[in-house]
Formats: C-alpha cells, sequence, structure tokens
C-alpha cells in the first residue's frame, strides 16, 4: 500500500472536497469531572461503588468523549484516554516485570508514580484490546490508538533488570509488537506511538529508531502507525528519524510558534506530517482563521497529501469546553483550507527557509 493510500483509507465517503487534510487528535482529553468522583468512590470502600460501578463510568465517560470527537468533526477518533491515568503508569501496571514503591519528586513539588523494572519484563494479558473495540463500537469512524512507547516506558522507570535502557526499550518494544498485532487482529488500523521521553533526550534517536524496527515487524502496511514526539530541539534528531519505519511524525510546532518549521525543509521531509495546529498550552481556542494559518505553515514542509492536522500534544489539562473548541475550529479551518486548495487559491513554495527577521 503506498503512504497516499494508506492515510486515504481513512477518508470519509462523504467527503467535501477533493484534497483530503486528515484530522484527529493525539490522545488524551480532559476527563469529565463525574468521572473523577466515581473514581474517588471506588477507591472508598465505605460508598458501595463497587468494580462494575467504576467500569460502568469508565465505559459511560469514553461513549461521550468518543461523540465528542464526532460531534466536532474529526476523521479519526480516540475515547480521550477516558480509561487510563499516567502514560506510563497505566502500561507498567499490565506489563509483567514492573513494581511501584511509591511516588517520587519529579520537579517542583510534583510527584510521580515512578515504577521499577525488576525482572525481564513480559507479555500477559492485551493492554487496549477491549478500550479499542468498545470505542469502535461506539462510532462509525475510524479509531486511532496511541501506545506510550517502549523508549518512555523504559526511561521513566527505574532499570534494576537489565544491562541499560537500549536493551530494555527493545524488550519492551517486542511486547508492543505483540499488542499491535493483537490490535489489528480486533480491527485497529491506526496505532501512534509517544514517544516524549525523545525530546529529552534527543542524542538518544537510534535507541527509538531500533525499537521502531521491532514493533513494527511483520505488521502490515496498511496499518498506519505514527510517531508523537513532544517539543524539543527538533534538529537534534532530523534528518535522523526520516528512517524510522513510521508512516507519520506527529510534532509540537504551534507551542513554539513554529519557530523550528525550516528544520524540516531540508533535506525533504518523505514522511506523512502530521502537524500541530493548537496550542495546548494555551487555555483559549484559537480563531479558525488562525488555525487556517498554521495549516499553510505544513503545507511549506509537505504537500497536502503528505499533511495530517491536530492538536500540538494531549488535551487534558485544558478545560473541557476549551479542548472542543479547539478541536471544532481546527476541523472547520482544515476544510477551508482544502477548498482553497481545490479552488488553487494556495500557492506555498515548499522548502524554502523562512527569512529572517532584520
Amino acid at each position: 500500500m503506498s503512504a497516499n493510500e494508506n492515510k486515504d483509507q481513512f477518508r470519509p465517503e462523504d467527503h467535501a472536497n477533493d484534497n483530503f487534510l486528515l484530522t484527529t487528535v493525539v490522545g488524551s482529553y480532559p476527563k469529565p469531572k463525574w468521572l473523577n468522583r466515581a473514581k474517588e468512590l471506588y477507591q472508598d470502600e465505605d460508598h458501595g461503588f463497587d468494580e462494575d460501578d467504576y467500569q460502568e463510568a469508565k465505559d459511560d465517560a469514553a461513549r461521550l468523549i468518543t461523540n465528542e470527537h464526532e460531534r466536532a468533526g474529526l476523521d479519526v477518533v480516540v475515547d480521550g484516554e477516558m480509561r487510563r491515568n499516567e502514560m506510563v503508569e497505566f502500561f507498567a501496571h499490565r506489563i509483567e516485570g514492573y513494581e511501584f514503591n511509591g511516588p517520587v519528586k519529579v520537579w517542583g513539588h510534583n510527584y510521580f508514580d515512578k515504577p521499577s523494572v525488576v525482572s525481564e519484563v513480559e507479555y500477559d494479558e492485551s493492554w487496549l484490546v477491549d478500550e479499542y473495540k468498545f470505542t469502535a463500537s461506539a462510532t462509525d469512524r475510524p479509531v486511532k490508538v496511541p501506545i506510550t512507547g517502549p523508549y518512555t516506558l523504559a526511561s521513566w522507570a527505574f532499570n534494576e533488570a537489565y544491562e541499560d535502557d537500549a536493551e530494555l526499550a527493545y524488550a519492551l518494544a517486542d511486547l508492543v509488537n505483540e499488542e499491535i498485532e493483537k490490535l489489528v487482529d480486533a480491527g485497529a488500523r491506526y496505532i501512534q506511538i509517544d514517544e516524549p521521553a525523545l525530546a529529552t533526550t534527543p542524542d538518544d534517536h537510534a535507541i527509538v529508531g531500533e525499537a521502531l524496527e521491532h514493533i513494527v515487524a511483520d505488521i502490515d502496511d496498511d496499518v498506519r502507525i505514527g510517531l508523537h514526539v513532544c517539543y524539543g530541539d527538533y534538529s537534534r534528531i532530523y534528518p535522523e528519524i526520516l528512517e524510522f519505519p513510521v508512516d507519520e511524525f506527529d510534532l509540537e510546532l504551534a507551542n513554539g510558534d513554529y519557530e523550528q518549521l525550516d528544520v524540516f525543509k531540508d533535506p525533504e521531509f518523505t514522511a506523512d506530517l502530521a502537524l500541530g495546529v493548537t496550542d495546548v498550552h494555551v487555555a483559549e481556542v484559537e480563531s479558525v482563521e488562525q488555525i487556517e494559518e498554521n495549516i499553510k505553515k505544513g503545507l511549506e514542509v509537505v504537500p497536502p497529501e503528505q499533511l495530517v492536522v491536530s492538536p500540538d500534544c494531549g488535551v487534558k489539562l485544558l478545560p473541557r469546553e476549551v479542548a472542543y473548541g479547539k478541536m471544532e475550529n481546527m476541523v472547520k479551518a482544515a476544510r477551508n483550507v482544502e477548498a482553497d486548495l481545490d479552488e488553487g487559491n494556495i500557492d506555498i513554495e515548499r522548502g524554502t527557509p523562512t527569512p529572517a527577521d532584520d
């Protein structure tokens, strides 16, 4: 399957424009306040709110947020990670070899329940298949599955069992591969690997690349594999990341007002670019017009057939109405840019560095 076919499989049958800028989200979304309250009731045994009650609450939240993504008009939806807590903790609880010994202080007054790898990691039961099946049953739109990547799962844990973090990351990558195979068997066709740790340790990009080779082994070409990398010094990983075996790179560029856009213009960006066009660190909704201009920034790097439109990162820390407004305006902006492309109203020269300010 060609790169264009890989992306076009998610094109809605009733899509109005000839051009197609796929719209999606990175993953996390604000949880309804009542879901947090349900968790508190479940953890407090005195209230008689049992596991079945809590499961029902999570199901309701997943259905609600999936529908919210549909109403915003997204082409590919997720459930907002309603069943997950922190991105490492969720998976560490499901992988044999990890254990938890209490929170550790990470910065300021913030604490993180950092796990330890105390023995060889092993795959037991599926991590995400039930989550995927439920979300897919709640929508008629394609569903993306975000998975915390093996490099981050290794880097954000105490390694007490392997010679180094690279060896641990490769072992974890084999487990991620097993999970993706089960997700594909269940019908999933869009997988996103989240590697926020790469942004803080970019010199380890070769480890991430090798781990991705493990992840995609024997996965069919029609399964779209994306890599999300949070904001960092992208010049330290580009163009090396073009060798990674993924279909798209999801990059956080709105946060830095696209100051790093030129990094990706030379050499040519050969993969699909999932461009962050709304800033998740700003709790106000960008106008449709502003997001249109942000989308056009992406067209300076790749042609329309290689461009995907998404927020910068997960939006779980935003007020829910702001998160929804950003998604809704993002979709409107993408459809407007598509229409302008159809009409020949956009003429952007790709690969040309932005002139420096005098």
